[in-house]
């Protein structure tokens, strides 16, 4: 590796920066001498640090102008190289990005770090956030119930993810509910009321944030509060409405009613939201003969899904229980257990199998067989980070099954953030996600090894994950075409309830696109409850520059809470809305790498514009219309639960500041069970 000699400095020229490394580890950790420094490489050192610093405020384009300024003064140094193509992959120009960074490559540096990130960008360029819905899975990970001949739950039948990252697993033989981590660790064991579980089955969140646990012995539901308290039974043993012999597993629709599967009644009770019977179906209609071991159940669109030991297969119900068909022929299944969604498909347990069926056409798709060894898999959860979650009664162990691509790829790690304006103290923001941008959370401090200059920090705290907000940063942006005169009253409501349902937290900011878009609000969402088009400034126009509305509204959001959206309200479908400046690719690239998602309330039934859509799929953003029967509450709702892989980090720095001029080298690593990812980077502590 190539070093440049290292010598006495002087306290008002000399610079921190090495300019011509091969190696990101390396960057920085030299000083010229200002004697045998070139004017060149003394220009480049300060519009450099400049560079990195306007980087770290959030001021992409600025810090673009300082790299390419140091870099007309040293064409072929690596580290502005990387470092420019940080700038321009943050500001969404990922062609730039990768351009920089494949010649910083070229020369040597970076080594198979920058390779991986390299290839990386180039994948998402090509096939966006979509990944291969039918893929085959593998284990990434394993909770064993028994450790060194300790038990730690015996006979896991059913699984609750949480969007935090942890899970709720039921434990049918010990009869418990255990909270794990993503690390496997337990958090907190629930052993139900004073006398216990009688045979736990199966645990599912409730809209209201409750947890409802079916005892399969006990004939009976428990509910317990979102921690895990026990509030009060739903149900008792018997054949009347109401009733039950064996529940086993659960499930409700967007009306809050509860489903369970009685296996020993042969039907499906439902219960409303507060545990009061109303009807049960499953017996015979006409040419159905009705269900005769009912185990598995979910809500998919506008039917129920039950599955059936007895026969083998998948029968379809509307929401009053009149039977439909069957979705799959009778013996395709062993012995079918829970159903859930995943990928827009059901997933089924079927003994040693985990399969994907089409909800419409039934076609079958095997994610994964757990081989010859002793299994009964009887529930595959998907997860907040892209995962299956699968417990093994047999084997008496959790699962953690990922796709096998995501697997070889690693984790994608980027430092973010650094704040050193406390020096020695530091603090350091990263985000995790996997190749398809999809974050990762549910990491804790173990997940994390935060190096400098390959020694590890000193006085390391982990001090939170964004995913933990409850709040989140919103622009609205209004359509100002003069289409959108005929829907007046739908914006101002729209406005109102978005408004309110922000509940008076976070920062709400108001964008009207016209030709040109105009910033109309910053500040309190209470102080817009009483929204009126009225006090608009920006005129009406034939056409709107979307892009620079979309443009602007991002900017704002750029320092805003980790938790951040852009909610346009208009017409999806107008051709009005022009892209002319920024194109999609740039557009969705600037919000999806800073962490913005973006949302559309439509004001017409109509379908949305392909660049609209297109917009909507590629930054996880959802498409509401402004009649929608639920209403638009859970617009902002569904913006703070969506995951988040941004950490927050401190340590105390060891590394000589030279009153701020030295590039101080920075390295994070993060371990997920089987699965890496590594990040570089470096910052300068405050000038003195």
């Amino acid at each position: 590796m190539k070093k440049l000699s290292v010598s006495v400095i002087s306290l008002i020229f000399f610079s921190a920066l090495v300019f011509a490394q091969n190696t990101t580890s390396d960057a920085g950790l030299k000083i010229h001498d200002d004697r045998n420094r070139s004017s060149s490489e003394g220009f480049a050192s300060e519009e450099f640090r400049r560079g990195v610093q306007a980087y770290y405020k959030g001021a992409y384009n600025e810090s673009i102008l300082q790299f390419e300024r140091a870099l007309s003064f040293l064409p072929n140094d690596t580290l502005i190289l990387d470092w420019l193509g940080k700038a321009y992959y943050k500001s969404g120009m990922e062609g730039s990005a990768l351009s920089y960074w494949q010649s910083a490559s070229e020369n040597g540096y970076g080594g198979l770090l920058l390779e991986n990130k390299i290839e990386i960008v180039r994948e998402r360029r090509v096939t966006g956030d979509s990944t291969e819905k039918l893929m085959r899975l593998s284990e990434s990970g394993a909770f064993p119930g028994d450790f060194q001949g300790n038990l730690i739950y015996s006979g896991p039948v059913s699984v609750q993810t949480n969007l935090d990252g942890t899970m709720w697993v039921v434990a049918y033989n010990s009869n418990e509910l255990l909270l794990i981590n993503q690390n496997g660790k337990v958090i907190n064991r629930i052993t139900g009321p004073v006398n216990g579980f009688d045979r736990p089955c199966d645990v599912i969140s409730l809209k209201d944030g409750n947890l409802l646990v079916s005892e399969n012995a006990g004939d009976r539901l428990s509910l317990l509060s979102e921690k895990g308290k026990f509030i009060k039974y739903i149900g008792e043993k018997g054949r009347k409405n109401g009733q039950m012999v064996g529940p086993l597993y659960l499930a409700q629709d967007n009306l809050e009613r509860i489903y369970v599967s009685d296996y020993g009644n042969r039907r499906i009770d439902v219960f409303d939201k507060d545990g009061n019977p109303l009807f049960n179906f499953g017996g015979k209609q006409g040419n159905f003969k009705g269900l005769k071991g009912p185990t598995g159940i979910c809500v998919y669109k506008d039917f129920i899904f039950v599955a059936d030991d007895q026969i083998g297969c998948i029968y379809e119900f509307d929401f009053s229980g009149n039977f439909i068909r069957e979705l799959v022929e009778p013996k395709t299944f062993k012995k079918p257990e829970s159903i859930k969604i995943w990928n827009n498909t059901l997933v089924i347990c079927d003994e040693n199998k985990i399969l994907s069926v089409d909800s419409e056409t039934g076609a079958l798709f095997e994610y994964v067989r757990t081989g010859n060894a002793p299994s009964r898999v009887t529930t595959a959860e998907p997860d907040v980070n892209g995962n299956l979650i699968v417990t093994d009664f047999t084997a008496n162990e959790v699962y953690v099954m990922s796709k096998v691509q995501e697997l070889v790829g690693g984790l994608f790690v980027q430092i973010e953030q650094i704040d050193a304006s406390k020096f020695p103290e530091v603090t350091i923001e990263l985000k995790t996600e996997n190749r398809h941008r999809q974050p990762v959370v549910g990491l804790q401090e173990e997940n994390f090894f935060i190096t400098e200059n390959k020694r590890p920090v000193t006085n390391l705290k982990f001090l939170g994950a964004a995913s933990n907000n409850t709040e989140a940063d919103i622009t609205i942006v209004l359509d100002r075409s003069k289409k959108s005169l005929l829907y007046q009253e739908q914006i101002e409501n729209a406005v109102k309830e978005i408004v309110a349902s922000m509940n008076d937290k976070g920062v709400l900011r108001v964008v009207s696109a016209s030709l040109m878009p105009v910033t109309e609000y910053v500040g309190n969402p209470d102080r817009v409850k009483n929204f009126s088009l009225n006090a608009i400034k920006n005129p009406l126009s034939e056409t709107v520059n979307f892009d620079l509305a979309l443009r602007l509204a991002s900017n704002d959001l750029i320092n805003a809470n980790k938790k951040r959206a852009v909610i346009f309200i208009g017409c999806a479908d107008s051709e009005q809305l022009k892209f002319e400046k920024y194109n999609l690719t740039e557009l969705t690239a600037y919000m999806n790498n800073n962490s913005i998602i973006f949302c559309g309330v439509t004001l017409n039934n109509a379908a949305p514009s392909e660049s609209f859509s297109y917009i909507i799929d590629n930054t996880s953003g959802e498409l509401y219309y402004v009649f929608r029967p639920e209403g638009l509450n859970e617009v902002v709702k569904n913006i703070i639960n969506a995951p988040q892989g941004v950490y927050q980090l401190s340590y105390t720095s060891t590394l000589p500041a030279n009153f701020g001029l030295t590039y101080l080298p920075v390295e994070a690593e993060i371990y997920l069970l089987n699965r890496s990812g590594r990040d570089e980077t470096g910052y300068f502590s405050p000038l003195k």
